[in-house]
């Protein structure tokens, strides 16, 4: 079960190394991951970030609810259903790549739902603000600086979250993401980020978020983290760093002191 009130996630491997050392694909982790019915990140990213010899297996997160606040908890609710989707398969671990429902879903309510599925699945599910606040933890950081490309409710939904955790905001930057409940995040492109965050400061910040999985993060943090000198996370880096860190095989390198190794095959995406 994950503990998400302190930001630890249980590193017990679902699988043994035998089992994974028999797979055909996906000898250093065979990892499931939900994204979000319209977004075009996860997939890409967490193909440049994972390890290689992983191997994943992508389902959608679906819902025909007509706002964004409803979907993402609709997201949320049916997890269980989404996960049925992938049947049988035994993962080493399941990461839910959508950041905002775990903003508007209380943490207890989050742990337990994902408990009880974890009983039945017999694997870890692991969502990207759990991984972000084990992230956050590993590194020491006690206070954060938001970069949010999100409508503004959801902007503030994300920065409760983080107070409630315990972590100071000392720094906000909002990125524009279209009009009202649209998929403008999506639209965003790492030259805009870059641009918009010329003159950011983080206010003392020990790390900078960059929120949300569906806008581009990498080449962003491979810019910015250098100018800063603090570390820079993203949904998916996190999630892809504690997917990895569960089998041992996560390094820091020049692209992150988070999560390193993977500059090479950005460059080719």
């Amino acid at each position: 079960m994950l503990a998400y009130m302190t930001g630890q996630i249980d590193a017990k491997a679902s699988v043994s190394p035998d089992a994974r050392n028999s797979r055909e694909y996906g000898r250093a982790g065979l990892f499931g991951i939900l994204t979000p019915q319209g977004n075009p990140t996860v997939e890409p990213e967490m193909r440049v970030l994972l390890p290689t010899r992983s191997a994943m297996l992508v389902s959608r997160l679906t819902s025909r609810c007509g706002s964004l606040r409803e979907r993402l908890v609709e997201y949320s609710d049916r997890l269980g259903d989404y996960i049925a989707h992938f049947d049988g398969v035994r993962f080493d671990a399941v990461a839910f790549a959508c950041t905002g429902s775990s903003y508007l879903i209380g943490p207890e309510t989050e742990r337990r739902r994902i408990a009880a599925i974890e009983d039945t699945k017999g694997y870890p599910i692991i969502t990207a603000a759990a991984a972000i606040e084990a992230a956050l933890h590993r590194l020491g950081a006690a206070s954060l600086a938001l970069i949010s490309p999100y409508p503004s409710w959801l902007t503030e939904a994300s920065r409760a979250h983080w107070e409630r955790a315990g972590f100071r905001i000392s720094a906000l930057l909002q990125l524009p993401s279209g009009q009202g409940e649209t998929y403008g995040i999506y639209g965003l492109t790492s030259e805009t980020i870059l641009r918009i965050a010329a003159d950011f400061g983080p206010g003392g910040a020990d790390a900078v978020l960059v929120t949300g999985t569906g806008m581009p993060s990498l080449r962003t943090i491979l810019a910015l983290e250098p100018r800063l000198g603090i570390p820079v996370l993203s949904s998916n880096l996190c999630l892809a760093w504690i997917l990895a860190d569960k089998l041992g095989i996560a390094a820091a390198g020049a692209e992150s002191r988070l999560l390193g190794g993977w500059a090479e095959r950005l460059a080719i995406a």
